[in-house]
C-alpha cells in the first residue's frame, strides 16, 4: 500500500516550521482516581512526536480517552494524565489545551498557539461534537490547524472519524506515522505476499465473532490452527463428543465449510487429537488429558492436548509466516495454559515472519517472555481483526488516496 510516510517528509526537511497535527491512540486504562495503570499506548506514540520535534514542526497532539459524550466535557474525560506522562517521557511541559475547536461557524477554529520546537497536547477528541460521525465542517476546521496531518493510530483505523478520516481529506499533506507505516508494513508481508506456507491461529470463545476472519483466511493460508472454543465447534463439525464445552452447533455447517475451502485447496484445519478437560471451569479444577474420542458427556474442554500441541508446533516451525490472534486455552489456569505455552514458544522458535495482535494473545505474549521473538506485534485490537477479515481500513484507505492525489 502506498502511502506518504512521516518519517520520509522529516528526512527531507518538508516538517521544518510546518504546523504538523498527530492523531496518535493514547486511549490507557485508568484507575478510579484517574491515575494511568498502564501506559505501553503512550509509550509507543512517543518516536512520533519526537521526530517531529526534532524536524523543528510545531506539534499538535491529539487522542481519545474513553467513551465521552460529544459536546458534554466531563473532568473524567480528560487528558490532563496523559498530558503529564507524556511530558514525563518526553522531559518536557506538555500544556493541554481545551475547547480547540470552535462550536461557531462552518470555518472558524480556536487559537491553538504552538511554535516550531514545542509540543501541545490537544483535549479528548471525541468530546468535539460531530466527532465519531466524521462530520465534515468539523473536518475541515480541524484541517486549518495544520500543515502536515499524521495519523499514528493504528487502534482508531478501522474508524471513519473525524480526527481518523475526515481531517485526511482536507489536510494539505496527509500521511502516516511510524507506528501507522510499521503496521502497515506488517500486515502486508504477512497477508499480502506471505512466504509459504502461511499459518494463521484464530483462537476465541465463539465462532461467531470471527466467523469472516476464518472464511477469509480459508482462501488464502495453508494451515487455519483454530483453539479455543472454536476449536470445539471445529471438533462438533468433525464428528466429536465434546461433552458440555462451549461451542455453537447452529455453525458446525459453517465450520463443515471452512474445513471444505481448505481442504479444496490442499490445506487443512487440524483438529485437535488430544485435549485437557475437566469437570468444572475453575483454576483449582483437576486436569485430564484424554484423547479427542474419549470426551464425557459431562467434560468441559479447557486446552488442547500435549500431542496435538507437540503437532501444531512442528508445523509452526516450519512455517514461512505466523498469524496469530488468540490463546487456544483457558491459559490463565496454570493446569490448563500448556497448549498456548507451547505455542508461544514455537513462535519464538520459529524461523517465520510471525505477526500477532488482540489483547489475550498480547496478554499471552507477555506471560511467556517471547515479545523480542514476534516479528511483529500489532498495536490494535479491532483494527487488527478487520485486517484478517480482508476488510480495507478507513484510515489506510483514506491516506491511499491522498498519497495517489
Amino acid at each position: 500500500m502506498n502511502v506518504i510516510r512521516f518519517s520520509d517528509l522529516c528526512a527531507a526537511g518538508k516538517a521544518a516550521g510546518q504546523r504538523v497535527f498527530i492523531r496518535a491512540d493514547l486511549n490507557v486504562p485508568q484507575a478510579d482516581d484517574g491515575s494511568i495503570t498502564e501506559d505501553t499506548r503512550i509509550r509507543a506514540s512517543v518516536p512520533c512526536i519526537e521526530m517531529a520535534l526534532a524536524a523543528g514542526a510545531a506539534v499538535m497532539v491529539t487522542s481519545h480517552l474513553g467513551r465521552p459524550t460529544e459536546g458534554e466535557f466531563k473532568p473524567e474525560d480528560s487528558l490532563a494524565p496523559v498530558a503529564k506522562r507524556l511530558g514525563e517521557l518526553l522531559g518536557r511541559d506538555v500544556p493541554l489545551v481545551a475547547n480547540w475547536v470552535s462550536t461557531e461557524g462552518n470555518a472558524s477554529v480556536s487559537g491553538v498557539t504552538v511554535a516550531p520546537g514545542q509540543v501541545v497536547l490537544l483535549e479528548n477528541c471525541r468530546v468535539n461534537q460531530g466527532e465519531k460521525k466524521n462530520n465534515e465542517a468539523l473536518a475541515r476546521k480541524m484541517a486549518q490547524l495544520c500543515d502536515i496531518y499524521v495519523n499514528d493510530a493504528f487502534g482508531t483505523a478501522h474508524r471513519a472519524e473525524g480526527t481518523t478520516y475526515g481531517i485526511a481529506q482536507f489536510a494539505p499533506i496527509a500521511c502516516a506515522g511510524p507506528l501507522l507505516a510499521a503496521e502497515i508494513d506488517a500486515i502486508g508481508k504477512a497477508l499480502a505476499a506471505p512466504k509459504r506456507p502461511l499459518a494463521a491461529i484464530v483462537a476465541g470463545s465463539k465462532v461467531s465473532t470471527k466467523l469472516t476472519i476464518l472464511k477469509s483466511l480459508s482462501n488464502n493460508v495453508d494451515q487455519l490452527i483454530v483453539g479455543g472454543g472454536i476449536a470445539n465447534t471445529f471438533m462438533l463439525a468433525a464428528g466429536l463428543n465434546i461433552g458440555k464445552s462451549l461451542a455453537e452447533a447452529d455453525l458446525v455447517d459453517e465450520a463443515k465449510a471452512v474445513i471444505e475451502a481448505m481442504k479444496a485447496r490442499g490445506a487443512e484445519v487440524p483438529i485437535p487429537t488430544d485435549v485437557v478437560t475437566a469437570k468444572t471451569f475453575a483454576a483449582d479444577a483437576v486436569a485430564t488429558v484424554k484423547k479427542a474420542t474419549e470426551v464425557a458427556d459431562d467434560d468441559l474442554i479447557l486446552d488442547i492436548g500435549p500431542e496435538t500441541a507437540a503437532k501444531l508446533a512442528e508445523q509452526l516451525k516450519a512455517a514461512g509466516t505466523i498469524v496469530w490472534n488468540g490463546p487456544v486455552g483457558v491459559f490463565e489456569f496454570a493446569a490448563f495454559e500448556n497448549g498456548t505455552k507451547v505455542i508461544a514458544q514455537a513462535i519464538a522458535e520459529s524461523s517465520a515472519f510471525s505477526i500477532a495482535g488482540g489483547g489475550d494473545t498480547l496478554a499471552a505474549i507477555a506471560k511467556y517472555g517471547i515479545d523480542k521473538q514476534v516479528g511483529y506485534i500489532s498495536t490494535g485490537g479491532g483494527a487488527f481483526l478487520e485486517i484478517l477479515e480482508g476488510k480495507t481500513l478507513p484510515a489506510f484507505e483514506i491516506l491511499a488516496k491522498r498519497a495517489a492525489g
